[in-house]
This record gives structure tokens, C-alpha cells and sequence, in this order.
């Protein structure tokens, strides 16, 4: 029994209790991608082209935020440096503060992944471990994507190498964990997007989320594995209180737990468009920008980098208390 179904049947039956200032960030140039053809990989490769592929730009933004001392999103975005990589981490170790991230930070990553794929995780733990998390997630799942995929896979052996990516990046994590008191606890959420041919394939755990928006509609790719989202659909509690309840930061399903142990729940495969729009982020901008508002400054911006950027400033000024990292890629 998962620990979804764990909750849903205890909670079925149950009742519950029903001004900072903006940090500057540069605006960058965008970078353009196209999406590999199906089974096409090239993993020391940025761009390729092909049959079914569809160019693809790329703008990503990550922030320290208004209250927290350093960062602890990491992101993955091909032929640029995460935030984090070189992340050191030992007892006693300083946090960096105001780490802002802007893509003209540029450099290739030392770990090679395959061009279509891109990530966001969200670390937790103490000192600098939610750090490591996040960097171990960006750096092992690009690397054992790779190792995966091949020419002529079907959707279901898609599905599988991804699926089996997250889990192996969740026993790494898990294991270090167990290493050191600087590492206990530590974790990390992890959402994912691999634009293979005519369909992604999309991917989560924890609360960093994935959407799509096509024409005037927004639609969240992902779930939530917090407690409160668990009550909501099991209905103990409405669909309106999840966004307050005191469980919403409360996660069941995170990288670094024994319960991650056969990766996501799922591995949702979408049908591209051309005009599509992708975000992944991090909870410190889906937990305070509202749907309706991250799909009007979406469609305000022909610029990925631009729409990525005005996302972070939305959620600055609406004084979100976490890191933020928003990555927004364009179907051309």
C-alpha cells in the first residue's frame, strides 16, 4: 500500500480543523533547443535537430527569495550551470546568501544528459544538506536518463528509464543521508519535463510542479504529495482549504525517502503542440502565485526568459517566504 492510499484510508473517515524587499534579478537571453526526434540521444550534444523534433527556447530564474539565508533549488537545463553544483558540503559550512541565478551564468554541465530533458528540485534537510539533495538530483538523473534511453524505445520503456532514473537518484540520496549527521534527513523534490519527439514525458515528486499552457487553458501536469493535497482528494477536507491547510507543506513523497523507492507514481506522457508553453517550478512560486496569474503572465511574454524572470518578481513581491526557480521552455 502506497503512502497515499495509507492516508487516503485514514483520513476518509475523519475530521479535520476546517512588506519585504524585491530582490533585483538581470534579465538574460533566452537559449534555443530543439526537441530530439524519438530515441535520438546525444548526450554530449545541447541541440539537435531531426524528423518530429520541435525547437524548443529556454529562459530559467532562481532566487535565494525575501527570508532565506541560501538556496536550496537546484535546476537542470542543458548547456547551463546549476546553481549549485559545486556545492561543498561539510560541518560547519557557511550558507552563501543572495544566490540569484540568471541565465547569463552559463557553462556545460560536467555530467552530460540527454538535450531534451529538464529538471527542478527543491532540497530540505539541515546546514547545507537540502543543497547536496537538489545538486545530486540534477547531476544523477540527467546522467542515468541517459544511460536509459535508446534508439526505437516505445512510451512504456520511456516511461520505465525515467521512472527508474528517479529511483536510482532516490538511493543515492537516500544512502548519503545515512552518512553523517550534516547529511540526516536530508531530501529533496524533483519535477521533470523530457521533450522526446511529438510527446513529453513529465514526471514529480514532492511539490515542485509541471504545467502546460495551450492557448487560454493551464494545466497542471503534476500532483502534489503534501498531506493537505492527500485530504483533499481523499475529500476530507474541499478543494478550496488545500491551499491554506496547515499540511500543505507537509510532504509524504519526497527524493530521499524509503517511499520514493520505485520513483514517481507516475510518468505522464503529453502530446506537443507548437505554441506550447512548459513551467517547471518550485514551491516557493506555485505556493503563492495563483494558477490564474501564472497563466496570464505566461501568455504575456513571447520571451521564456522574460516570463520566467516576471514569474519570480510575481512571487517576490508577493513576499514568498522560499527559494524560487521557475524554468519556462516554448514549443516554436
Amino acid at each position: 500500500m502506497s503512502w497515499y492510499d495509507w492516508i487516503r484510508n485514514l483520513w476518509r473517515n475523519d475530521t479535520s480543523d476546517s512588506g519585504l524587499p524585491m530582490r533585483r534579478l538581470d534579465p538574460e537571453s533566452t537559449q534555443d533547443y530543439s526537441t530530439p526526434p524519438d530515441g535520438n540521444v546525444a548526450p554530449t550534444t545541447h541541440s539537435t535537430g531531426g524528423a518530429g523534433g520541435f525547437p524548443l527556447r529556454v529562459g530559467v530564474v532562481s532566487t535565494t527569495g525575501n527570508v532565506r539565508e541560501h538556496n536550496e533549488d537546484n535546476f537542470y537545463v542543458p548547456g547551463r550551470q546549476s546553481l549549485n553544483n559545486d556545492v561543498e558540503i561539510r560541518a560547519g559550512a557557511s550558507p552563501r546568501k543572495d544566490d540569484t541565478f540568471s541565465s547569463g551564468i552559463t557553462a556545460d554541465f560536467a555530467m552530460p544528459g540527454p538535450p531534451g530533458l529538464f529538471i527542478v528540485a527543491d532540497g530540505m534537510g539541515g546546514q547545507l544538506a537540502g543543497e547536496k539533495a537538489s545538486q545530486m538530483a540534477v547531476e544523477l538523473i540527467p546522467r542515468e536518463v541517459a544511460k536509459r534511453l535508446g534508439p526505437d524505445l516505445d512510451e512504456k520503456a520511456m516511461q520505465r528509464a525515467v521512472r527508474d532514473s528517479i529511483a536510482k537518484a532516490n538511493d543515492e540520496i537516500l544512502a548519503l543521508s545515512h552518512m553523517g549527521t550534516e547529511f540526516a534527513n536530508m531530501g529533496t523534490t524533483v519535477v521533470l519535463a523530457l521533450f522526446q519527439g511529438d510527446r513529453a514525458y513529465v514526471a514529480g515528486i514532492g511539490d515542485s510542479r509541471a504545467y502546460r499552457l495551450r492557448g487560454e487553458k493551464l494545466e497542471q501536469l503534476t500532483r502534489d504529495h503534501s498531506l493537505a493535497n492527500a485530504l483533499g482528494e481523499a475529500g476530507t477536507i474541499r478543494p478550496e482549504e488545500v491551499e491554506t491547510h496547515k499540511f500543505k507543506h507537509v510532504l509524504y513523497l519526497y527524493l530521499g525517502s524509503k517511499d520514493a523507492r520505485d520513483g514517481p507514481e507516475e510518468v505522464r506522457v503529453v502530446d506537443l503542440k507548437r505554441g506550447d508553453q512548459f513551467l517547471l517550478a518550485s514551491d516557493g512560486l506555485n505556493g503563492v502565485v495563483r494558477d490564474e496569474m501564472i497563466a496570464e503572465i505566461l501568455r504575456s511574454y513571447d520571451d521564456p526568459q522574460k516570463a520566467a524572470q516576471a514569474l519570480v518578481e510575481r512571487a517576490l513581491e508577493l513576499r514568498s517566504k522560499d527559494n524560487i526557480t521557475a524554468v519556462v521552455i516554448h514549443l516554436n
